[in-house]
């Protein structure tokens, strides 16, 4: 299940990498596929076997992408009236361990992390183990190594420039694509994305 919640920005992104895939990759591949099996001998042809592939990795990161549009409401703490007082989602933070370690975290969706350094999924062990904390808190996060302690430096609910430069989201796809790959979808699951994406529009 998709959760609820994404910040405004990782909304946005998760538009654009859909209108990207949609309006220009997906069409794409399906013209290289139909050129391919132009060629006959499917089996045998290593064109239509690898646009195949893609496409089904493709139409995975579709649906994901719609059922998180879907499924989610922007969440916006910048200016809720709890600014730096706790740990919630769509924190920036700053921790420390013992051993003098800092680090800067963004806790994100999951699906708005996009391998950019110092995002983080809700869902990750960091994550988990510092929310609903406030400054100076001390948090056990569990590791493969055992427990951590982490304590709260420095939080926002904006992009401060303790946190540092920002990294420019990685959409992925190819032979280093990393979704499962899925049956391609059919005109009617094709239809009912459209239809489904053109609502979120009006977010």
């Amino acid at each position: 299940m998709t959760f609820k919640f994404v910040t405004r920005e990782g909304h946005q992104l998760i538009k654009e990498e859909f209108t990207e895939i949609w309006e220009k990759i997906r069409p794409e591949v399906v013209e290289k596929l139909a050129w391919a099996a132009s060629l006959g001998d499917r089996s045998e042809n290593a064109d239509y076997q690898y646009n195949k592939q893609l496409l089904r990795q493709i139409d995975r990161r579709v649906k994901y992408l719609t059922d998180t549009l879907n499924n989610t409401e922007i969440l916006d703490r910048s200016s809720d009236g709890i600014r730096d007082q706790k740990v919630y989602f769509g924190a920036y933070v700053e921790i420390e361990n013992d051993d003098g370690e800092i680090l800067h975290v963004h806790i994100v969706n999951t699906a708005e992390v996009y391998g950019r350094k110092g995002f983080i999924s809700y869902e990750s062990p960091i994550a988990r183990g510092i929310l609903n904390k406030t400054i100076d808190d001390d948090a056990e996060v569990i590791t493969p190594k055992g427990k951590v302690t982490w304590y709260i430096n420095r939080i926002s609910y904006e992009p401060e420039e303790w946190f540092g430069p920002i990294e420019k989201p990685k959409f992925n796809f190819g032979k280093n694509a990393e979704y499962e790959p899925v049956k391609i979808l059919s005109e009617e699951e094709l239809k009912k994305i459209k239809q489904d994406y053109l609502k979120t529009l009006v977010k």
